[in-house]
């Protein structure tokens, strides 16, 4: 038997999910969370084979809930079943450790194979998930790299909710020279807007900035 953890914020997913994993004898639900902190729990209550992850729910970020699944029970394998596969996502979750990243439009009958793969010691990721994390990898630090310091203090700065008056205030520079620095710093990431370059912060720049 293989023993189930499944982690979803909507209750509707989480019983489609279920229901297509029961018509496997073999697998056994043992639990279901509704966000982070509640998977953490179950998987310290259950000890579980696999924990299927969503990457969008309430709690912990989910890169966070597989490195303390990696390291405080490694018996655990964890697998991605989410709706959200971009290539910064594939990454996170490569980089924290699990074994595989699906997509919910999945089929079931692969879905449940894959299970039985992972359980049987077989990684998940494929050839092409790593083509992907490697070029956005290439791409992100590229992006990075051409950032001045000062556009970096400015980006750190925009994320924490600093407006130009604020920014210019904090670093001792004018109002125009920050209008400046966050021109160039916009035309080097490829948006056009404020929150597009915090989102893109958020998104690339975890381990820099410390984000929550």
């Amino acid at each position: 038997m293989i023993t189930i953890v499944i982690a979803d914020d909507h209750p509707i997913a989480r019983a489609g999910i279920h229901n297509l994993l029961s018509s496997d004898p073999d697998l056994i639900i043992v639990g279901e969370a509704e966000n982070g902190m509640e998977a953490q729990e179950l998987v310290e209550k259950l000890r579980p084979d696999i924990l299927l992850l969503d990457l969008k729910m309430p709690g912990p970020r989910p890169a966070d809930i597989e490195r303390h699944v990696r390291t405080n029970y490694p018996e655990t394998i964890t697998l991605v079943l989410t709706a959200h596969d971009r290539d910064v996502y594939l990454a996170d979750m490569i980089a924290a450790g699990v074994r595989g990243y699906f997509s919910k439009s999945v089929r079931g009958e692969t879905l449940i194979k894959a299970i039985h793969r992972a359980v049987e010691g077989e990684s998940l990721i494929t050839n092409e998930q790593m083509e992907r994390v490697k070029h956005w990898q290439e791409s992100r630090n590229g992006k990075r790299e051409e950032l001045t310091e000062r556009e970096m203090e400015i980006l750190f700065l925009m994320c924490r909710g600093f407006n130009n008056a604020s920014i210019s205030k904090e670093l001792g520079i004018t109002r125009r020279t920050t209008a400046f620095h966050i021109t160039n710093m916009l035309k080097k990431l490829g948006v056009n807007s404020r929150q597009k370059a915090i989102t893109w912060a958020y998104e690339n720049l975890m381990d820099d900035f410390h984000f929550g």
